[in-house]
């Protein structure tokens, strides 16, 4: 895949839809590609936070450490960013992150990732809304696995 390739992949992502085209090559040529097999990890719960992950193709499930074992909270696939949460919050990551098919994805640093974000007001507002619909879905979600087990 070309930098223009890889520019116009991220551009449909919402939170780069307002970014100047200088900084989204830049953010594109700086970010590495790689490729997760299905069954493989991304990251774990717990690491640190030194990346966000652009899905460029395949499915990812979010799990989170419980009691009683690792609950899938959310399944991502392409055009959607993970990682966000343990960098924009300067935190240990949150969730374990499974590629459950092949997985073509672009690793953008944390310094990278944070700039564009300080540089760019509607690309915070739109990280603040994915971290809150996030939030939700995963509340309700540890909210409908517990009310499972007490049933």
């Amino acid at each position: 895949m070309s930098l223009d390739q890889e520019v116009e992949l991220i551009r449909r992502l919402s939170i780069f839809k307002k970014i100047d085209l200088a900084m989204l090559k830049l953010l594109c040529f700086s970010s590495e590609r790689l490729t997760f097999e299905a069954g493989q990890v991304m990251f774990n719960a717990g690491d640190p936070g030194d990346a966000a992950y652009v899905l460029i193709e395949g499915h990812v499930d979010l799990s989170v450490p419980t009691p009683t074992g690792a609950l899938v909270v959310a399944t991502l696939g392409p055009n959607e960013i993970l990682g966000e949460i343990a960098i924009f919050a300067d935190i240990p990551r949150t969730a374990t992150v499974t590629a459950t098919s092949r997985v073509e994805a672009l690793r953008i640093a944390k310094d990278q990732f944070m700039a564009v974000i300080r540089e760019n007001p509607d690309a915070a507002l739109e990280l603040i809304r994915i971290l809150a619909s996030r939030l939700a879905n995963t509340t309700a979600r540890l909210t409908q696995s517990l009310g499972s087990k007490r049933a």
